[in-house]
């Protein structure tokens, strides 16, 4: 018998009308899972299931079944509020439900409904808005986190947890589980989800004693969680302690806390912390002298420097063929070359190719020779024990400007490149440029010296040098009070300072010049960095203003204000402006600030900036290059792809901007990691060579060679730290390096964000010692690029000489007659000789036949019966390609990309070990050599090398073998020596001269020149 479907309700809803309640009670029962099919239908008596529900007639389980009806009717026609309320008056029967099949869509929803309903709750009961939440709803909450817990989802009751305010939850969970990698997920989630800065900070504080005390070696992975959370509270007060604690039995372990919070933590919080430890006692006070030490952050700058210095891998001849293609003469070309050196050889004090050029180098000129020399500061950058002496010969005399002509712009950019080469650790010079900027009267001087207090200064909270800039900012000049600008923002940054802001946006409405605005709307944009909600008033005011350059500081306000966070409502915001500006440089800017906002996420950008790439408007496009460029350096592939097509576009500066951007991501790239690198430094190649190339497209190319090969080819561009933190140096420096835009010196500040990727191994005293790590891949997945090969010289071949076509058909007719000639006469000779051979015998013929049918080079081989060398292919086979390794052993000191990280790992006998983590991810198992995803995911989380290790010596007793380090050479400051007539400069000692008021260098001495050897 076939059953029949359904096709209607109207029977089972008449049995609501009865007036007997069996009759009701059978109908609710009957219409719930009819509902999925006739809720249409159902609807149309919703208020009757209703008042059935508010019955008292009718028993608890009928009205229960009543409420459950009227939810999954409301759920249907979208009400889901209403769906939720009768809901929680179901009771049993939506408990009963969650097990039924077919309703998990419904159920889902309506968790998800409760959930964010409580959290709504939660919030309203401590503004005061509610007295009590509703207990049904609190029963359902706790009826999901003891479901969480059951089944073990600790993380989904760990996040609803922290949603809706619920720390018991997370001790509970914490209680029962002992897994310190819960605690972990917290943190995280507290501090990538953009959570407000009060809860976020009452949330950590809450983790910080939930942290059992760590330990050495890999039973505490947490290390780098404790950090990153000592970081962010940046509470010098709870950092203290810890230290303290560690010091008696594990100094080692201190020693690699101090190191961890230099990589992430501002100036102010450092120099808290080492000024509140103690002194010690007799065995502890050389520990704690160490620390204090190490908390300066110049042990971290020296040890980088050096790693720099040793690993150096610029490849001079991409450097030579751009000098010799591009123009030197030409201002935009003679910077770009400049940046290029300087950031091929940022930080390893390698001057080299300024030794080699200095002809190019004296046609530097105005601020061409201020950039080139602020360029000697990212070449030596973190040599603050030499910054002095090197900058020497350039820097002011007596504390003010010389008065030559041009040597205004060498000066000032001395003072840049000494702001440049003490970043992070400038208190030392910092006096000396705040002296130099008050007795400067200049406004190139005072350009450069605010832009090295700013550099050098950063994040150092000094009022004193605030109040200078501000005084230079008042005399309204142009230049000096752009450079003023924004070094305010980065004395005051991350401070939020009402009154310092309230004085800079007040400014920048009286002032007339645009370059000041720009300087103080950026700068009040580094004020804000990380201060989220606390900055929302001051980002609504800018982004209403008239003036489109407010606006632009408005957006950047906004972007570091959310740095890192991926807050929704932040890149909305940035959307929106980006489609619906009237200033394009607005709408460049509101789409470049995604890539600080999403850094955390980066294979969130590349769908974000999909369509904005396509946008009809070039400075839109131009703001997704570089939003892809500083974002996505950790998962190149899928901003590779969005980029390619735009070096094609027809717009110069979009041109220019993705080829800045592809040197950003492939930087640290292999050929065997990436097969787009090979194609993108041909490209660059072709480019800069290519006389008919914008000129805007040639400095992009140029400078993305410098940013592939950046740092000797030993540095990320990173803008979070190992621990996961923020990077605020590489943050600050990307915002001022988008600021080249307007102003090209900007651009170096771009080399604080190279972030150097290498294992540095110390030991107890702080020493290097040698030994081997193993890298569990393919030795070509993480080599070095491979060197350019020069040009070769082509030889000089003879033309052929043109040939009349009458002359070529006479000559032509003569051949052939004389062709026809030799064929009689061979025919002649022919017969002869066969009139001869008929007298001999038959064996010589056969004799001759012999010689010639054995087999010979290059006959057909008797076993394939193809043509081939039979010598040759015996000896090709035996020198068969041997296969690559699947591992290598790499020394202590060494280069490791942030993908690499994760197939690192210290073999069980070696003699040294971490006291940490190399990061926080669990170690993989290593099989093959290929790279794997779970390797770029673990780099996309925590960007950067291993970073600075502090070992365990488990062979005290026997004698280690230390990597010794070459003393600074002390040279004393040589008198500059004058440029040529072509503007040459002079060498001496260590430094290259750019003054032009020193003596004449003296005339070559006489010498024949051999003429006889010439080709």
């Amino acid at each position: 018998m076939v059953v029949r479907s359904q096709s209607s309700a109207a029977g089972v809803l008449a049995l609501l009308y009865e007036p007997d309640s069996i009759f009701k009670q059978h109908a609710l029962s009957i219409l719930s899972p009819l509902v999925p099919q006739f809720w249409a239908e159902i609807s149309e008596h919703i208020a009757l299931i209703e008042s059935l529900y508010e019955s008292e007639e009718l028993p608890k389980e009928a009205r229960h079944s009543a409420a459950l009806l009227a939810s999954k009717v409301y759920y249907f026609l979208g009400e889901y509020e209403e769906a939720l309320s009768f809901a929680l008056g179901a009771g049993d029967a939506f408990a009963q439900e969650a097990r039924t099949r077919g309703s998990e869509e419904f159920v889902e929803t309506i968790i998800s409904k409760a959930i964010d309903r409580y959290i709504q709750a939660r919030s309203e009961e401590r503004d005061g808005t509610i007295d009590r939440i509703d207990q049904r709803l609190q029963d359902v909450i706790k009826t999901i986190f003891d479901r969480c817990i059951t089944e073990g989802e600790y993380k989904q009751a760990i996040g609803i947890a922290l949603e809706s305010r619920r720390l018991d939850i997370i001790s509970f969970v914490y209680n029962q589980t002992q897994d310190t990698s819960l605690l972990s997920y917290a943190m995280e989630a507290v501090l990538d989800a953009g959570f407000p800065l009060s809860y976020r900070d009452q949330v950590l504080q809450f983790l910080y004693p939930l942290f059992p005390p760590p330990t050495t070696g890999d039973g505490s992975p947490y290390i780098l969680s404790i950090t990153r959370l000592l970081i962010t509270l940046n509470n010098p007060s709870l950092t203290v302690p810890l230290l303290v604690s560690l010091v008696p039995k594990q100094p080692l372990l201190a020693y690699q806390f101090a190191f961890d919070l230099v990589e992430g933590g501002a100036q102010d919080f450092l120099e808290g912390v080492r000024c509140n430890l103690p002194e010690g006692n007799e065995e502890t006070k050389p520990t704690f002298d160490r620390l204090r030490s190490i908390l300066t952050g110049q042990e971290s700058v020296r040890l980088y420097l050096e790693f720099l210095k040793r690993n150096n891998h610029v490849d001079l001849v991409i450097l030579k063929n751009t000098k010799d293609v591009l123009e030197p003469r030409s201002s935009i070309y003679h910077t770009a070359l400049t940046l290029q050196n300087a950031f091929m050889h940022a930080g390893t004090t390698s001057d080299i190719f300024l030794r080699e050029n200095l002809e190019w180098l004296g046609l530097a000129s105005n601020w061409s020779k201020f950039s080139a020399t602020a360029g000697l500061g990212v070449i030596h950058k973190g040599y603050f024990e030499q910054g002095m002496t090197i900058l020497g010969p350039y820097l002011p005399q007596s504390g003010g400007e010389s008065g030559v002509q041009g040597a205004a712009y060498s000066e000032g950019g001395a003072l840049y490149a000494l702001g440049l080469i003490n970043a992070g650790c400038g208190s030392s010079v910092a006096t000396y440029l705040r002296d130099t900027l008050k007795a400067s009267q200049g406004e190139i001087v005072q350009h450069g010296a605010a832009l090295g207090l700013g550099v050098a200064g950063m994040g150092s909270s000094s009022l004193d040098a605030f109040e200078d800039l501000k005084n230079v900012l008042f005399m309204d000049s142009a230049v000096a009070g752009e450079a003023s600008g924004y070094a305010m923002g980065l004395i005051m940054l991350g401070t939020a300072a009402a009154e310092p802001v309230k004085e800079m946006v007040q400014y920048a409405r009286e002032t007339s010049h645009e370059k000041i605005i720009r300087g103080l709307a950026v700068g009040v944009a580094f004020i804000f960095y990380g201060r989220q909600e606390q900055a929302n008033e001051t980002i609504q005011v800018l982004l209403a203003e008239k003036d489109p350059i407010l606006r632009y500081g408005g957006v950047y306000t906004l972007a570091l204000a959310y740095a890192g966070t991926s807050n929704n409502d932040a890149v909305r915001k940035l959307l929106h402006i980006a489609v619906s500006d009237t200033s394009d440089d607005v709408r460049r800017a509101a789409v470049t600030s995604l890539a600080f906002l999403l850094f955390k996420n980066p294979s969130h950008v590349p769908r974000i900036v999909q369509l904005l790439s396509e946008s009809y408007n070039p400075h839109v496009r131009c703001g997704a290059t570089l939003a892809l460029g500083i974002a996505c350096a950790v998962l190149p592939q899928d901003a590779i792809e969005i980029l390619e097509p735009m070096t094609r576009d027809g717009v110069d500066f979009v041109r220019q901007g993705a080829f800045i951007a592809l040197g950003m991501i492939l930087v640290q790239q292999s050929e065997a990691s990436s097969p787009s690198l090979a194609s993108t430094r041909a490209l660059y190649t072709k480019v800069v060579s290519d006389k008919h190339e914008d000129p805007m497209a040639r400095f992009g190319a140029a400078i993305g060679q410098g940013f592939i090969d950046a740092g000797g080819r030993n540095v990320t561009i990173s803008l979070q730290s190992r621990a996961g933190s923020k990077n605020t140096s590489a943050i600050v420096g990307m915002v001022m390096f988008c600021q080249f835009w307007y102003w090209y010196p900007l651009a170096h500040c771009a080399s604080l964000a190279f972030e150097p990727t290498g294992i540095i191994g110390l030991d107890a005293n702080l020493k290097v010692p040698k030994f081997d790590i193993i890298s569990h891949a393919k030795p070509s997945l993480f080599a070095y690029p491979s060197s350019t090969k020069p040009p070769k010289k082509e030889a000089v071949t003879k033309v052929a000489t043109a040939v009349l076509s009458t002359t070529a058909k006479v000559k032509a007719r003569e051949k052939k007659k004389a062709a026809a000639e030799d064929v009689m006469e061979q025919l002649y000779k022919t017969d002869v000789l066969q009139d001869d051979k008929a007298e001999n015998k038959d064996g010589e013929a056969d004799v001759e036949m012999k010689e010639f049918s054995g087999p010979k080079d290059g006959d057909v081989s008797p076993i394939n019966r193809s043509i081939s060398n039979l010598a040759e292919t015996s000896t090709s086979s035996k020198s068969t390609k041997k296969a690559e390794p699947a591992f290598e052993l790499r020394p202590n000191f060494s280069r490791v990309t942030p993908a690499q990280v994760a197939h690192i790992s210290f073999s069980s006998g070696c003699r040294y070990q971490p006291v940490r983590p190399l990061s926080g991810h669990p170690s993989t198992e290593y099989k093959t050599g290929i790279s794997h995803p779970s390797s770029y995911a673990a780099s996309e989380k925590y960007a950067g090398g291993g970073g600075i290790l502090i070992l365990v010596d488990l062979r005290p007793e026997e004698e280690s073998e230390i990597l010794e380090f070459e003393p600074p050479v002390e040279v004393a400051p040589p008198q500059p020596t004058a440029p040529l007539p072509t503007e040459q400069t002079t060498t001496h000692g260590l430094h290259i001269s750019l003054d032009e008021s020193a003596p004449e260098a003296e005339p070559p001495a006489s010498f024949e020149y051999p003429f006889d050897n010439d080709v």
